[in-house]
């Protein structure tokens, strides 16, 4: 038995196994099968992560994380989570090979998946002109046309912070009622870099190897155009991943995990969300790791309350062994 295992391989997932290895919590981290390092595997270049002046690509920023995580005695295991158990004192985690695993404590952070537009090339070009995050990319668009897809609040903010990079921003919706508040849609509005382009749907992403233009369908009359642009964001939304626990943890309206206040304990003991999981706000990678480290802390100061009999079930299995003199 464990005393923490986390679920989930991106900036929160390993950012919290940094720092619970290093409180020799013998951490097991469940990295997925498929999406192992979550959504920055996706990611080309990364700017605007602290400590890599020159940036530093997403897949190779999350390999050094695992190496820093296993570094400090983290296990990795690349499978899935396919059932939780988390009443109790000991949860149980089971995974996809059939194996079932025990932890006095349970990290959940398993991060958020972006909305997509389910088109052919989206996936191709995605960090080749396709994003989902204008903080992330905008730089890479300076006096550029792009396009934003979206009518909520979300899409208005993405946008208008393009205008600072962008010399023109087309906003698509699929009808001519924007979903987002007044205040963003007058902002908006008054941004002399942003025009509207109402009751149009994304149909088509052309380009070889970066964006080069989109396929448009007007919702009313059914006639296509085609609209040249070098970058295209989706703003319709993200999902946080939590299937897994709908039955056993608390949610917030929004489709979040509810913690208590700024900690990152939820309703059950024992029980801690990291990530986006739990920010529908913000959900960038130094905002998931600030958070995984909480996260970290709070289950090892939970592990300390703990009755010494109960903790001895999984220090027993950690302890040093002795070396020949």
């Amino acid at each position: 038995m464990r005393q923490t295992i986390i679920i989930g391989s991106g900036p929160a997932g390993y950012t919290a196994a940094i720092y619970a290895a290093r409180a020799n919590l013998n951490p097991l981290l469940i990295a997925s099968s498929v999406e192992a390092g979550g959504e920055l595997m996706k990611t080309t270049e990364v700017e605007n992560y602290p400590g890599f002046p020159e940036g530093i690509q997403g897949p190779e920023l999350m390999t050094a994380m695992q190496a820093q995580a296993e570094r400090f005695g983290t296990d990795v295991v690349l499978d899935d989570v396919t059932a939780l158990d988390l009443t109790g004192d000991i949860k149980k985690v089971t995974l996809g090979n059939g194996d079932t695993h025990e932890a006095l404590s349970v990290i959940f952070a398993t991060g958020s998946a972006y909305r997509k537009l389910g088109l052919a090339d989206e996936e191709r070009l995605s960090g080749y002109g396709v994003s989902w995050c204008a903080t992330c990319d905008g730089f890479f668009f300076r006096q550029k046309t792009i396009a934003v897809v979206g009518g909520g609040d979300s899409a208005m903010e993405e946008a208008t912070f393009l205008t600072k990079f962008a010399d023109k921003v087309y906003v698509i919706h699929r009808s001519e009622t924007l979903r987002a508040s007044k205040t963003m849609q007058d902002r908006a509005f008054e941004n002399p870099k942003i025009e509207f382009l109402f009751n149009k749907t994304v149909e088509h992403i052309y380009g070889d190897t970066t964006v080069t233009g989109i396929g448009l369908r007007d919702t009313v009359d059914g006639t296509e155009t085609t609209l040249d642009v070098s970058g295209l964001f989706i703003a319709i939304g993200a999902d946080p991943r939590t299937h897994l626990v709908h039955d056993q943890l608390e949610f917030n309206s929004d489709g979040t995990l509810a913690v208590e206040g700024r900690s990152s304990r939820t309703n059950l003991p024992g029980v801690f969300a990291a990530g986006d999981v739990l920010d529908p706000t913000y959900r960038q990678a130094v905002t998931a790791a600030a958070s995984g480290t909480v996260a970290a802390l709070d289950a090892e100061h939970y592990l300390a309350s703990l009755p010494k009999e109960l903790l001895s079930k999984a220090t027993a299995e950690v302890e040093p062994e002795t070396v020949p003199a």
